[in-house]
């Protein structure tokens, strides 16, 4: 029935067109309600690290930093981690513990968020505090750079605290990627590998990485996005303060969506609630440019492939 193939094409092509124009309108409501902090202040937003609702002076670096800090730290945690996970279920794991195990890892995406922030301010942040703040600031004490990075009081809740519950977070995901995606790979290719002598590690770095690199970037961009919109588990952990003493990982500072979710309800209608949406277009911005890195990664990783 041809109609009824017209009828498809129309509504898949209105999909996608539907799809633009809700991130285009979502672009402009965010560009409009922050029009007026652009006009105050430009780009220097970006690099003012004073927000100060007294006085009416804003500026994100406190923000842009803690967001882009614990998101990274997130990622040097997660990305090893699950890169571990999905190798043991998919080559090395027994049969019967295979699906369990599979199954854990997946039910920890199910945890609400508020409830790792809770985890993390009530228990995480202790034990954080006694047995790695406290001696790593002991280890470190006069050593330099080391032991700037490791300064702070040690009170469990900071940068790095909620870059290694984002870290909890976002294992799952990335985790839940690899290991469908190294799944997918042909078993005859691994088998002739396993054929010529070649052992786990270099039939995991020689044949299934390279056949699987797509998805692996894939995974780790959704984690990373993933990291870079959470909310309530990183306002309980990371401090809430907004102000940048130092650039210690065990400072307590603030991120985008903790200050949007701390002060947007708040917020006066003028500078204060423009500078917020400033904040929110921002973050936009940062999601955008990590997707546009991905994409040019992915991009250099097939040019290699010919040599």
């Amino acid at each position: 029935m041809r109609w009824a193939d017209g009828v498809f094409a129309l509504l898949a092509q209105g999909s996608a067109w539907l799809t633009l124009a809700l991130l285009a309108g979502i672009l402009g409501s965010l560009v409009f309600g922050a029009m007026p902090a652009i006009r105050e202040y430009g780009l220097s937003f970006l690099w003012t690290a004073e927000w100060d609702p007294v006085q009416n002076r804003y500026g994100g670096l406190v923000m842009i930093y803690g967001t882009l800090m614990t998101s990274i730290i997130a990622l040097l945690i997660a990305v090893p981690v699950s890169f571990g996970i999905a190798l043991f279920l998919t080559e090395l794991s027994p049969g019967w513990l295979k699906r369990p195990l599979g199954i854990a890892v997946e039910l920890l995406a199910a945890v609400p968020s508020i409830v790792y922030g809770m985890w993390g301010l009530l228990i995480f942040g202790p034990v954080l505090a006694t047995y790695v703040q406290q001696p790593l600031q002991a280890l470190t004490q006069g050593v330099p750079y080391l032991g700037a990075l490791f300064s702070g009081p040690p009170v469990g809740i900071g940068i790095f605290s909620a870059g290694v519950i984002l870290a909890i977070m976002i294992i799952p995901f990335i985790a839940s990627v690899m290991r469908d995606v190294f799944e997918v790979t042909p078993p005859m290719l691994k088998e002739s590998a396993y054929g010529l002598g070649s052992t786990t590690w270099e039939v995991v770095s020689r044949v299934v990485l390279p056949y699987t690199k797509t998805g692996v970037v894939g995974g780790i961009m959704l984690g990373l996005g993933r990291a870079l919109g959470e909310t309530m588990a990183v306002t309980f952990v990371i401090g809430n303060m907004n102000q940048l003493n130092s650039l210690s990982v065990f400072e307590a500072a603030n991120s985008i969506t903790s200050a949007l979710a701390n002060e947007f309800a708040e917020a006066a209608e003028g500078l204060h609630q423009a500078s917020l949406i400033y904040l929110g277009l921002v973050l936009f911005f940062i999601t955008f440019v990590v997707l546009s890195l991905s994409k040019i990664l992915l991009a250099q990783l097939k040019k290699g492939e010919g040599r």
